[in-house]
């Protein structure tokens, strides 16, 4: 059974959107977590619950909320239209945002604690060798 060229579009969309929200996760991800495992800040708390939102909601709520936000009448929304972008909604930028969103816990998460394991010490050497 040979795969018809709607097969394909799918695949296609779904390796693109795989590998870009690989590929922001890492960037933007990365000094979250680095962030995250040296602060001592108040935001700490904060900034961590929020990471770990997509983890306690249901994947509905999450795009129920995304929708709002990034619909017409929704604040991003708006803000896109008076931009001249139009909306985000059931579009490739839209499944982006919502696929970084949902996966950041994943990424976070686990860079975080690594950072943490590997403590202070070899930073401090490092300081040492310039």
């Amino acid at each position: 059974m040979p795969l018809g060229s709607a097969d394909i579009a799918a695949i296609w969309l779904t390796l693109k959107l795989a590998s870009l929200t690989t590929v922001i996760l890492l960037v933007i991800g990365t000094p979250i977590a680095l962030w995250l495992s040296r602060t001592d800040s108040w935001l700490k708390g904060p900034v961590g619950a929020v990471v770990a939102l997509p983890l306690v909601l249901p994947p509905t709520v999450i795009g129920f909320y995304l929708l709002l936000l990034l619909g017409p009448n929704g604040a991003v929304g708006q803000l896109t239209q008076s931009l001249g972008l139009g909306t985000l909604t059931f579009s490739f930028t839209g499944l982006v945002i919502g696929s970084v969103l949902y996966s950041m816990p994943f990424v976070v998460q686990p860079l975080q604690n690594a950072f943490s394991a590997i403590g202070t010490r070899p930073l401090e050497v490092a300081a040492t060798l310039r």
